[in-house]
């Protein structure tokens, strides 16, 4: 299956006007340190003070808020076993539908 194509501009602004007033403005920080070290202004997004503490939430409401009134009202079914769980969870409450997570019970990473 071929990957699907990188979003456009207009795909990025869809998804900004759908996160407006859901998703929080997570504020901008600056490292005088980091920047010496890296010879370069770095700037860092705090998203640990996104709802449910992660960037991923706004993937998630914008996938989910997206989907037609047939497939909501099926629910939400994903496998997670950090934070996109949490924000699946959570977009689908705002969204009003119910959400399943499948969540791995042990590593399937191979020493």
């Amino acid at each position: 299956m071929p990957a699907p194509p990188p979003p456009t501009l207009d795909d990025v602004r869809r998804a900004a006007r759908r996160l407006d007033g859901v998703a929080h403005r997570t504020p901008v920080l600056t490292s005088a340190t980091l920047d010496a070290l890296f010879g370069a202004q770095v700037v860092l997004k705090h998203e640990g003070l996104q709802r449910a503490g992660a960037f991923k939430f706004r993937g998630a409401y914008t996938a989910i808020s997206s989907l037609g009134a047939d497939v909501l009202a099926r629910g939400i079914c994903a496998c997670s076993s950090g934070n996109h769980a949490q924000a699946v969870a959570l977009a689908a409450r705002l969204c009003g539908t119910r959400a399943t997570i499948l969540m791995p019970t042990r590593s399937t990473t191979r020493s």
